[in-house]
């Protein structure tokens, strides 16, 4: 018993180092992110941290059923302010290491699938624009 009570205080220590390592922190513990290219979000900070999947769900539902694209809870919209420049002036992945995306769901745990499919830079409106 007492080796099982070490082992599981040893592996919560390791992982507790893990994390730590893992990522900018703010001073309160929480992820430090990248400021956003607009001034204010379509929601309040408190709304988007608790309920942004389910809002992305929503949008996500309207637009395969409905065929409505863009939107306020658009995932396009959430990258194209939260997708920061790097030094080479190109947009640096919201899912890269310190983003904004992957700064919160590592820090959660959280693992998603949308960028599998969606775009994680915004996108290139010279190669998009219709000639």
């Amino acid at each position: 018993m007492n080796r099982l009570r070490l082992a599981v205080i040893g592996f919560v220590v390791l992982a507790t180092a893990i994390l730590a390592g893992h990522g900018a922190m703010a001073g309160d513990g929480r992820p430090a992110l990248p400021q956003a290219k607009g001034s204010v979000c379509v929601e309040d900070t408190q709304v988007m941290r608790r309920n942004h999947m389910d809002l992305l769900k929503h949008q996500r539902n309207d637009t395969l059923r409905q065929g409505v694209r863009g939107g306020k809870h658009s995932l396009a919209e959430c990258v194209s302010c939260h997708a920061t420049d790097g030094a080479d002036g190109k947009p640096v992945p919201v899912t890269a290491e310190g983003q904004f995306c992957q700064s919160c769901h590592s820090f959660a745990a959280v693992s998603i699938d949308c960028f599998s499919c969606h775009a994680t830079v915004p996108a290139d409106p010279a190669r998009t624009a219709i000639r």
